[in-house]
């Protein structure tokens, strides 16, 4: 199954564009799976009366998901809260706290990706980019903290677990918080490999415009940082050039300017504006939104060997839209913290680079190049 993840600007349609490449790939036979992953229902008022065979639609319901996971913990967690004199919450009474909504979505890629119903494609409607972003890195923060939190290999001393915790004063953490955090952690590894695959890939939407190539820059930047392949950029609400004339002139000259800006960076597909907020089957075919990409290979930040002319590895970070002054890299044992603008992300140094010290690093053509000299007291040395 192919996964088209969908977002942009607060206010670039990017729901009306996630409704019209579902309904564009149903018509065309693709069993088609369009997912609302936003805190309201935004995608019924665009599809109307849209009915297609091939096109299913869900939604998230980050309240019910909540109520499903405090009702499983307080099920587990029983024999503690009774010893603690805690009385029960009634999840019908509680609503959902800060974060519930990032893991119901989650949870549901996970769900859709695992489904036994035969789809051919997943079009997740996701919310506007300042959100979604920072909801793509939740699988791989998450599993990075609970790496750190509860290493894996201190579940191998679960016989010496009460002899440990009387050595130490302290009560050791009870079986049941190894037993979740490994569920969990099998639970945002499956995302993580869903966002990994080579058949997934996201599709910015944007009104073109100096507001809108901000933001697009910005998200584009979040994007690559995470590792994950950009499919092509949505142009939306496009004015037609036969209007260029009188006070129109203007706002068509200026998108012109920046879509001819986006074609030099990006795969950009226009989408006209109807002279209305869409709405219905007729309109979403009128829109003619660009159908899923193909499938194509995930991207790579490779590493290249210049120990014979430079005496370095050179590890190779493609951020298109990343500026000097914005970019920062801190590297803390095997791990490197990179700094891209808005953007943080810590991850685990190839094996190779390990065994090296970081050297330096350029920002040249959109791609970061970060140098590493192997260290004389780790790295093999050749006769």
């Amino acid at each position: 199954m192919r996964t088209l993840l969908i977002t942009g600007p607060g206010g670039s349609g990017r729901t009306t564009v996630a409704a019209a490449t579902a309904f564009a790939a149903a018509r065309e036979g693709t069993r088609t799976l369009l997912l609302g992953a936003g805190p309201e229902d935004a995608l019924g008022p665009v599809l109307g009366d849209a009915d297609l065979p091939g096109l299913t639609v869900r939604r998230v319901d980050a309240d019910a998901g909540f109520r499903a996971d405090l009702a499983a913990l307080q099920e587990r967690a029983g024999g503690a809260l009774d010893l603690l004199g805690a009385s029960r919450l009634v999840p019908e009474e509680t609503g959902p706290l800060p974060g519930a909504e990032e893991l119901a979505v989650l949870r549901a890629l996970r769900d859709a990706a695992a489904s036994e119903d035969a789809y051919d494609l997943l079009v997740v409607d996701l919310p506007a980019a300042p959100r979604a972003l920072p909801l793509l890195a939740l699988p791989e923060e998450l599993r990075r903290v609970l790496r750190r939190l509860l290493p894996p290999e201190r579940q191998a001393a679960r016989a010496l677990r009460p002899v440990l915790g009387r050595l130490a004063g302290v009560p050791m953490p009870a079986e049941w918080i190894y037993e979740t955090a490994a569920r969990l952690d099998l639970q945002l590894a499956a995302v993580q490999a869903l966002l990994a695959d080579r058949g997934t890939a996201v599709r910015l939407v944007a009104e073109p415009g100096p507001a809108g190539a901000d933001a697009l820059r910005t998200a584009a930047l979040g994007v690559a940082l995470r590792g994950l392949r950009l499919d092509a950029v949505v142009a939306n609400r496009v004015l037609p050039e036969s209007e260029a004339a009188g006070w129109l002139a203007g706002p068509v000259a200026q998108q012109r300017k920046t879509l001819d800006e986006w074609r030099e960076e990006h795969t950009v597909h226009p989408v006209a504006h109807l002279g209305r907020d869409p709405r219905g089957a007729d309109d979403l075919a009128a829109l003619a939104a660009p159908v899923a990409p193909a499938v194509t290979g995930p991207v790579r930040w490779t590493v290249t060997d210049r120990i014979a002319e430079d005496g370095v590895l050179v590890w190779h970070l493609p951020l298109p839209g990343a500026r000097r002054d914005s970019l920062d890299l801190v590297r803390r044992g095997d791990e490197l913290t990179v700094t891209a603008g808005p953007f943080r992300r810590v991850v685990p140094l190839p094996s190779a680079l390990r065994r090296c010290t970081v050297d330096g690093a350029a920002l040249r053509e959109g791609e970061l190049r970060i140098r590493f000299r192997p260290d004389p007291e780790l790295w093999p040395r050749t006769r």
